[in-house]
């Protein structure tokens, strides 16, 4: 997975921490989950606001 792939980062973290309620994740954290996903393999620098909270709101659509 790459930072692009932010649906199916949604899905894995939707997923992976369904304890996790994504509404109030800050986005130091939430970018190290995405780090620590599996099948994740992109550069850590190169993501930003916009991308995590993409990923943020599909992660929130996954647990409606």
């Amino acid at each position: 997975m790459l930072w692009i792939d932010v649906h199916e980062i949604a899905i894995e973290l939707a997923e992976k921490h369904p304890n996790v309620d994504p509404t109030y994740i800050i986005f130091t954290d939430l970018r190290k989950l995405v780090l620590d996903l599996d099948g994740f393999d992109d550069d850590p620098e190169k993501t930003n606001e916009k991308i995590l909270e993409a990923i943020q709101m599909l992660w929130i659509e996954e647990r409606e």
